[in-house]
């Protein structure tokens, strides 16, 4: 393969995953905008959302592997396409469920062919690290799109037309990955199924898989309760929540710009377990928080320091599986998946009776348990 080509390759990469932060942030970006929906409804989109994902991640790996990653990218920026235009038109909370579902499958496979991808594309572990943590930068940018353009221009084009936006660009980005030669599959005749039953019972796939689960689902409950903890706790304008968030996706930007450089020199597995004690500090300082420029600094501290922990987490199962980057990817996002299915659901449920600074307890404990497997993991990868 050229270089030319890889590296159109990887900018259609960075497009995808773009359009993948679109899909993760737009549901609770314009949850503000529903304010007659309650905490336990919120918290049941966001199950739909990280369902249709788990859904999409149970069939992804073994396709990836057998027909290689160009339809899963195609199919899934067309569903993204699709899904944010029915929730311009949504009428309520039904239609919102539908869409929800379509974003959540249709991104789930951007994310997960555009991360098999560049990692496929990647050799060196150290590099392979580094370039997830740079396409991670572009999930960013589709995540903070998404808020700043709401904020800024939904009181004077309205929500659909602001919706219509990114679904342009999503159809371009679906159009470019049909346009480009992608590299054959790996295993042509598909893998079999005893292969997949001896990665799924190994105990580093294990306990990657476990820490993305606890990831996953802090970072549905960032994206999803950031603004509603600005606006219901703090009590600041909508529009100013969303700016909020927008920072957010900005600081993790920024962050994982450096955390591609600094895994160049420093081993992953050191760089996840201070971006889980940092994002404990940040959570603790949230939940504590006596003003909105506190709380603000620990949305910040937050993002800043959760940011390279996942992209990190596939530098270090892609290292170490490479043969299998497709299945095992496939395993990682799925079990990852339901933490982001049940841990937002279960703070939108839990925030509705006791308040969301109570509801922030959860992801704080997923962070502790990201630390704790991380550790362990690294004890089984030196034995």
């Amino acid at each position: 393969m050229t270089q030319s080509h890889t590296g159109r390759l990887t900018w259609s990469a960075f497009a995808g995953m773009a359009v993948f932060g679109f899909a993760a942030a737009v549901t609770g970006a314009i949850l503000p905008r529903y304010e007659n929906l309650g905490l336990g409804q919120a918290g049941n989109l966001f199950f739909v959302l990280a369902l249709a994902m788990l859904a999409s991640m149970l069939v992804l790996g073994p396709v990836i592997d057998r027909f290689g990653k160009k339809p899963p990218l195609v199919a899934g920026a067309v569903l993204v396409s699709v899904a944010l235009v029915l929730m311009a038109n949504a009428a309520g909370y039904s239609a919102l469920l539908v869409s929800v579902a379509l974003l959540g499958f249709g991104g789930s496979a951007l994310n997960g062919g555009s991360n098999t991808l560049i990692a496929d594309l990647h050799e060196d572990p150290a590099r392979k690290g580094s370039a997830l943590n740079l396409l991670g930068v572009f999930f960013g940018f589709g995540a903070l799109v998404i808020p700043f353009t709401i904020g800024a221009l939904v009181d004077t084009l309205g929500l659909a037309v602001v919706l219509y936006l990114p679904a342009a660009f999503t159809a371009g980005v679906a159009l470019l990955f049909a346009a480009l030669p992608f590299p054959p599959p790996r295993h042509a005749k598909g893998v079999p199924l005893a292969q997949t039953l001896k990665l799924l019972r190994n105990p580093l796939v294990l306990l990657f898989a476990f820490t993305l689960f606890c990831q996953s689902g802090n970072e549905f409950v960032f994206a999803g309760y950031f603004s509603s903890y600005m606006t219901r706790e703090m009590h600041v304008p909508i529009s100013t929540a969303s700016y909020i968030l927008a920072a957010f996706w900005a600081t993790i930007m920024l962050a994982r710009v450096i955390a591609s450089r600094v895994l160049l020199r420093a081993p992953g597995s050191a760089v996840v377990l201070v971006s889980a004690a940092g994002t404990a500090a940040g959570l603790g300082l949230l939940a504590v928080a006596p003003s909105s420029g506190v709380a603000i600094a620990a949305i910040l501290l937050t993002g800043f320091a959760t940011s390279s922990v996942y992209p990190t987490v596939l530098g270090l199962a892609g290292a170490a599986f490479a043969e299998y980057s497709g299945t095992v990817f496939g395993i990682l996002f799925s079990i990852a998946l339901v933490g982001g299915m049940l841990v937002p659901w279960a703070v939108g449920h839990f925030a509705e009776a006791n308040g969301l600074r109570a509801g922030l307890m959860l992801p704080l404990a997923g962070a502790a348990g990201i630390f704790i497997l991380q550790a362990a993991a690294g004890r089984v990868k030196k034995a």
